[in-house]
């Protein structure tokens, strides 16, 4: 069996910290946090409150997740951020957000009169960000940075379900540019994949922020706009369509257009697919009508 000091000293090795918080939020003890990659010393937060050390929105947020630890009675596990501006005090906390994974179990005895619950902090940042750059690889087209066909279908199938249960209408748009062929044929494919970039920022540019750009193949580019009926939708639309050729002339010094359609959930759409087959007959509709215009459908 090990001794008192024995144990202590055990604890206070562990690499990621241990708090040993209460019900109210004050801190009774720190031990650990010797991984000097990560974390600070701790000590100086014995005897205060989570509400004295950081400011109100997240001190409450702390001390609602140490009550549910305590309701649980099972372990309990949280995600969050923390940046130097949810710190009180000027300087104090990081200066970058971080992120930790905290493991919250309630303790089977007081401390000091209140229920307790120990809470071990680890610093997750660097495995949120190899994750996060997987996931933006997994959803990103590489030449031009838009979102690719899995993530427009995953936006597609989100919005499908707020317009099923809200009525709350989402309208998509898919164009391409005309004569795409032609263009790497005479200026080569360096020259496609230019307008093809160039198209990407104008559509950052140009477009809301909540609307959702894609590239799914070849020239083909699909924008799903959010709260827009299909009127309001093809007026946007229509404007993109003469800013690309505008720009395309600008940058490129070559005369090309872009041909689209649009359309928009419609009660009897069971499926995503629905609404981007409807636009994709527009743009045939556009195609066969001489090209450079966006028709509805």
């Amino acid at each position: 069996m090990f001794t008192q000091q024995q144990l202590t000293a055990i604890l206070s090795s562990l690499p990621d910290p241990a708090f040993i918080l209460t019900r109210s939020g004050r801190y009774t003890e720190v031990f650990g946090g010797k991984d000097a990659r990560h974390y600070h010393d701790g000590s100086a937060l014995i005897g205060r409150s989570l509400f004295e050390v950081l400011k109100d929105d997240k001190a409450r947020w702390f001390a609602a997740e140490i009550g549910k630890a305590l309701e649980c009675g099972v372990l309990h596990i949280v995600e969050y951020e923390l940046s130097g501006s949810d710190v009180k005090g000027a300087g104090d906390g990081p200066s970058e957000p971080i992120w930790f994974e905290g493991r919250v179990r309630a303790l089977p005895f007081q401390v000091d009169g209140e229920d307790a619950v120990v809470w071990v902090a680890s610093n997750i940042t660097e495995k949120n960000d190899v994750e996060r750059k997987l996931r933006e690889l997994s959803e990103t087209d590489a030449l031009t940075g838009l979102y690719n066909r899995r993530k427009l279908i995953e936006t597609l199938d989100h919005r499908m379900q707020i317009f099923a249960s809200e009525q709350s209408q989402t309208s998509v748009l898919i164009f391409d540019l005309d004569n795409f062929k032609r263009l790497n044929d005479e200026r080569g494919h360096h020259a496609g994949d230019s307008a093809l970039i160039e198209i990407a920022r104008l559509c950052r540019e140009n477009l809301r922020q909540d609307d959702v750009i894609a590239r799914i193949g070849g020239d083909e580019f699909v924008i799903v706009m959010p709260d827009l009926d299909c009127k309001d939708a093809l007026a946007i639309a229509d404007r993109l369509r003469k800013q690309v050729s505008a720009e395309l002339r600008e940058s490129l010094r070559y005369e090309s257009t872009i041909s689209g359609g649009v359309s928009e959930f419609s009660q009897p759409d069971r499926f995503s697919s629905d609404i981007l087959k409807r636009a994709d007959e527009g743009l045939y509709v556009s195609k066969r009508a001489g090209r450079n215009r966006v028709s509805a459908c």
